[in-house]
């Protein structure tokens, strides 16, 4: 059994701060999408254009639910410190204006791709399970506690390790990426840090019983296969060639001119 598959061990007696801490970070190791075959395929520069395009295609509607999430989450606190604690993270994904933030700098991804934006924000053409695991993502932070629901976010203490290797792999291997396509990375490598230290910070304070730990540990892993399964999706579907009825085709929605 592989590390990503091994069931947690079951938290019996209340854990100190610390070593939730530690716990949380061993799963972030063990489980986290920097091991999936398809990620270590795009920054090692193994997949071709289509492959690449499936991703930030796909990717986008994960980007695009983040402030839709982030806005159902902020509604359950009471806190108002901790409302514009959260505020943040809806900015940083919508902007204050139209043309700026997280989503819009991933649609000059896709366009820097040669897709379509009509056919990128439509989502029409995602794969079925994208679509699944962003939903039950967005669900579970509606419908869980709001413990479990922050801690659901902590995927972001481990996402600056890959983005690093995300960028420079792509650029270093891919000729039709540039700094400028792959522009929405730059600023989550210190927003996702900041916004995974504030959250941190709440799990540690509240989560204090060992029911509440247990469950914390189990929204992480949650979270941790939620993003792998989304990865699955587009090894199965545009590395091993069993695409779903209705995906994309790797041909339809490019900007006229774009090469297939």
């Amino acid at each position: 059994m592989s590390s990503h598959q091994a069931p947690l061990t079951e938290v019996t007696e209340p854990m100190s701060a610390e070593a939730l801490e530690a716990r949380l970070r061993e799963i972030g190791e063990a489980r986290y999408h920097h091991r999936h075959p398809f990620q270590l395929a795009l920054q090692g520069g193994e997949l071709d254009r289509c492959q690449v395009r499936a991703w930030a295609l796909n990717r986008y509607y994960y980007q695009a639910m983040i402030p839709i999430k982030d806005a159902t989450l902020m509604a359950r606190l009471d806190d108002p410190d901790w409302r514009r604690e959260w505020r943040s993270r809806l900015v940083d994904h919508d902007g204050e204006a139209p043309g700026e933030g997280g989503i819009e700098r991933w649609l000059k991804l896709t366009d820097g791709l040669g897709l379509e934006r009509e056919m990128v924000r439509s989502t029409r053409l995602i794969l079925p399970a994208t679509r699944f695991a962003v939903e039950a993502y967005t669900h579970f932070v509606r419908y869980r506690t709001l413990l479990e629901a922050i801690a659901s976010s902590l995927t972001e203490l481990f996402s600056p390790k890959v983005i690093g290797s995300r960028v420079s792999g792509m650029l270093e291997h891919y000729d039709f990426v540039s700094e400028e396509t792959l522009d929405y990375f730059r600023p989550r490598l210190t927003q996702a840090p900041h916004d995974a230290e504030r959250a941190l910070a709440y799990v540690r304070e509240h989560a204090l019983r060992a029911d509440q730990q247990q469950a914390v540990l189990e929204a992480l892993v949650f979270k941790c296969d939620v993003l792998w399964t989304m990865l699955d999706a587009l090894q199965h579907g545009y590395v091993e060639g069993h695409r779903p009825p209705g995906a994309w085709d790797g041909k339809s929605g490019l900007v006229a001119g774009a090469t297939p």
